[in-house]
């Protein structure tokens, strides 16, 4: 039997967000570049998600309890998984990702595979970080990647000529 999936739009720091789901589970949470209008009935299969988004960037929310259907491989499913084990407010490298996965010689599939998550946010794709800290690969931009990352370990280390002028 097919479910028609339904669609919710909120609009948060990052941008507008796309939920898109039905009563088996949420399938896709982008953010999108363009500024869509927030729905203002949000369809009962989103309306946890929704919550659970806001209270996330409300800084209320560091683990989500959604039932998830994305839509993938076996083995970008199995990534995504493992995605679900980097702790909030940490991160890990790629390469710590795929000896995680139990398989080093897959860093470049496991990559591929984490610019393919559909569930943004929930999934949590901009934890992976590269090998010497840097911000690489984030389907929705890298500055995305940082604030979000900033707004998970607010912590912030200051340059020592940060705020030296000459």
């Amino acid at each position: 039997m097919f479910l028609e999936s339904k669609t919710a739009y909120f609009n948060t720091p990052i941008g507008t967000a796309k939920i898109v789901g039905n009563k088996n589970g949420i399938q896709s949470i982008i953010v999108l570049d363009t500024s869509v209008e927030t729905t203002k009935e949000v369809p009962l299969c989103l309306q946890a998600c929704v919550a659970q988004l806001q209270e996330y960037f409300n800084g209320r929310r560091t683990h989500f309890d959604l039932t998830v259907n994305p839509k993938g491989t076996p083995f970008q499913i199995k990534v995504w998984k493992s995605l679900l084990k980097i702790p909030y407010g940490k991160t890990k490298s790629y390469l710590e990702q795929s000896k995680a996965f139990g398989d080093i010689k897959a860093v470049r599939a496991i990559a591929a595979a984490n610019g393919k998550n559909p569930l943004w946010i929930v999934i949590p794709c901009h934890r992976v970080v590269g090998s010497d800290g840097s911000l690489t690969g984030y389907a929705g931009g890298i500055w995305r990647k940082k604030w979000l990352l900033n707004h998970e370990n607010p912590t912030k280390q200051q340059s020592l000529f940060e705020d030296f002028s000459y």
